[in-house]
């Protein structure tokens, strides 16, 4: 079943009242953004339920149903990301990189890394500086091809 035709069906209010299937998708955007963002502080999952219009153990049902992963692993996800970039653009050592994206042991840290991207942070900053041919940019392999070919890009 497609995700427009599901969606209605998931995304109802609290006490019954059925929600307008683009408006519980806008807010559960609104949602995955405000996950992706915050990198200040921690972000109680039911402030973030509270943007979606949602119960907390509601939202993150219809969260995994919507994007195929819960909020916690998104935001794991979104902090490596950014672990990543800084990683291939920074100058600050792993466990200053670990720390700036929120995680407060070096050992979780690192293994997540590693289990997620396939080699641990030293050794992903290693290979990927290895490419990179101007300091503090990102070399052309590491950009996905279909961003290549909107922007008119040389392949690399």
């Amino acid at each position: 079943m497609v995700l427009s035709q599901r969606l209605p069906e998931i995304a109802r209010a609290p006490f019954g009242k059925k929600r307008q299937g683009n408006d519980a998708l806008v807010r559960l955007c609104r949602a995955r953004d405000m996950l992706r963002e915050s990198r200040d502080r921690p972000l109680p999952i039911g402030e973030v339920a509270k943007e979606a219009a949602l119960s907390p153990y509601h939202f993150i049902r219809v969260f995994k149903a919507v994007f195929g992963e819960t909020p916690h692993q998104l935001r794991i996800a979104a902090r490596l990301d950014r672990a990543k970039h800084l990683l291939i653009v920074g100058e600050q050592s792993v466990t200053e990189v670990c720390i700036e994206v929120g995680f407060s042991s070096l050992g979780t840290f690192s293994t997540l890394f590693t289990h997620r991207v396939g080699s641990s942070p030293s050794v992903y900053r290693q290979r990927v500086r290895s490419m990179v041919q101007v300091p503090g940019t990102i070399p052309h392999r590491l950009i996905p091809g279909c961003f290549s070919l909107m922007c008119g890009w040389p392949e690399g």
